[in-house]
C-alpha cells in the first residue's frame, strides 16, 4: 500500500545521463526500459512477473523487480500432490494445535466493538466472538462487512475493483511426461499492447496471444499412473470476461508450441473461468 501511494521505501538506483538530468526507474516498465535496454524480449521476461498476478507492469513499483530476482536466485518449488495436499497438511498441523474449522458459514459482518473488530456475524444471524479478525478477502468484499467503517487512513490507496482474472484450464493427458520436462514454460504475448490493453485498457475480449505459463509438474500424485501426464494451462485474462469455448480452444492450441502431439494425446480437460473465481471468492470479476 505504501508503494501504490508513492511512498517506496526502495528507491530504484538513479541513472545519470551526461549533460541531461539523472532519471530513477518508477515502474517495472521503466526498469526493463532503463536497465535491459527496451529489448523486447527481456522486458517480456521481466513483466510477466507482474502480469500473472494481475498488475499492470506499466504502473507496477519498480521494486517488483525483486521477484523475477528471488525465482532467478534460489529458484521454485512445488509442494507434492498439489495445492491441496499443502492445505491439508496446514489443516492437520491447525487441528492438532486445536485450531476449530467452520466450513460452509458465510460471513455477512464483521462486528466492531470500541473501535476494534470483536468477532463476525454469520449469514444465519449468529456471531462468534474473536479477539483479531483476519479477513482475506477481496477489499470490496471488505468493505461491505464494515459498513461506515473506514478502514483506510487517509492518503492510503482505495480499494479497486475490476482487475484482471485468471483463465485456469487442466488437462488430462495420455502418455507418459517425458524426462526433463521444465515444469514451466512460459509462452510470452507476440503483441505486448494488445494485452496490456486487453487487461488494463477495457478493449474486450481476451487478447490474441496471452502471455500463457505451462506447468507439467514430475508428481506422481497428479496422475492415476505413470502412462498419463497432468498438465496446467494458466492466463491472465480481464475482469469479468466470458470465456468461449473458442478461447478455450485457442488457449490449448497455443499450448501446442511446447507440448509436442497435445491434441493426440488430450484425453479431457476442465476449466475454470472468472466466472468460477468470483462465486468462490466474493472478487468483483474474478
Amino acid at each position: 500500500w505504501e508503494v501504490l501511494a508513492e511512498r517506496e521505501p526502495y528507491p530504484a538506483v538513479p541513472h545519470k545521463r551526461l549533460l541531461r538530468r539523472e532519471r530513477r526507474a518508477a515502474t517495472l516498465s521503466e526498469v526493463g526500459e532503463l536497465e535491459l535496454g527496451g529489448d523486447a524480449r527481456l522486458v517480456a521476461l521481466l513483466e510477466q512477473f507482474a502480469l500473472a498476478q494481475g498488475l499492470d507492469p506499466r504502473t507496477t513499483p519498480a521494486s517488483a523487480a525483486v521477484l523475477p530476482y528471488l525465482e532467478q536466485t534460489f529458484g521454485t518449488w512445488s509442494a507434492r500432490g498439489g495445492m491441496r495436499a499443502l492445505a491439508r497438511a496446514v489443516y492437520e498441523r491447525c487441528l492438532a494445535r486445536r485450531v476449530e474449522f467452520v466450513f460452509g458459514a458465510a460471513v455477512t459482518r464483521i462486528v466492531e466493538k470500541d473501535g476494534k473488530a470483536a468477532g463476525v456475524e454469520l449469514a444465519d444471524g449468529t456471531t462468534a466472538e474473536a479477539d483479531f479478525v483476519v479477513a482475506g478477502v477481496a477489499p470490496s468484499v471488505l468493505d461491505g462487512m464494515l459498513s461506515g467503517v473506514n478502514i483506510r487512513a487517509e492518503g492510503d490507496v482505495p480499494a479497486r475493483s475490476g482487475l484482471p482474472s485468471r483463465l485456469t484450464i487442466f488437462l488430462a493427458l495420455s502418455g507418459a511426461r517425458p524426462e526433463g520436462t521444465p515444469l514451466r514454460t512460459v509462452l510470452h504475448s507476440a503483441d505486448r499492447e494488445d494485452e496490456l490493453d486487453r487487461l488494463f485498457g477495457g478493449r474486450p475480449g481476451l487478447p490474441a496471444s496471452p502471455t500463457l505459463a505451462v506447468l507439467r509438474p514430475d508428481d506422481p500424485e497428479l496422475t492415476p499412473d505413470a502412462a498419463h501426464e497432468a498438465v496446467t494451462l494458466t492466463a491472465t485474462v480481464p475482469a469479468h470476461l466470458e470465456v468461449t469455448a473458442e478461447d478455450v480452444q485457442r488457449v490449448i492450441s497455443r499450448a501446442e508450441a511446447v507440448v509436442p502431439e497435445l491434441r493426440s494425446r488430450l484425453l479431457w480437460h476442465e476449466v475454470r473461468t472468472p466466472a468460477d473465481v468470483a462465486e468462490a471468492t466474493g472478487a468483483d470479476g474474478g
